[in-house]
C-alpha cells in the first residue's frame, strides 16, 4: 500500500532544514571559540530571560492572589455593616 503524500508537510519540512542550513552556516562562518563562545553567551542571555519571566509570572499570580483576598475582605466587610445597619436579615 503506497502511503499517501501530504504536500504541506514536505513544504514544511523543507523550510524547517532550509533554516537550519542557515544557523549551521551563521555559525560555521565563525571562528570555533568564537562560536562557541556566542552560543554559550546566547544560551545565558536566554537562561536569564527565562528566569525573569518566570519572577514575572509568579508576581502577577501573588498579585491576582491578593488581589482576591482583599476582594473577599471587602465582601465581608460590607456583609458585616449591613448586618450592623439593617440587622439581622429575617425569613
Amino acid at each position: 500500500m503506497q502511503e499517501s503524500r501530504d504536500p504541506v508537510r514536505e513544504v514544511c519540512d523543507a523550510v524547517c532544514e532550509g533554516l537550519r542550513q542557515i544557523g549551521d552556516v551563521s555559525y560555521a562562518i565563525l571562528p570555533e571559540k568564537i562560536a562557541h563562545s556566542l552560543a554559550d553567551f546566547k544560551k545565558a542571555l536566554l537562561t536569564e530571560l527565562t528566569g525573569a519571566l518566570q519572577w514575572e509570572m509568579e508576581w502577577i499570580d501573588n498579585r491576582v492572589a491578593g488581589g482576591d483576598k482583599l476582594r473577599q475582605e471587602w465582601r465581608e466587610k460590607c456583609r458585616r455593616r449591613e448586618t450592623e445597619t439593617y440587622g439581622s436579615p429575617t425569613s
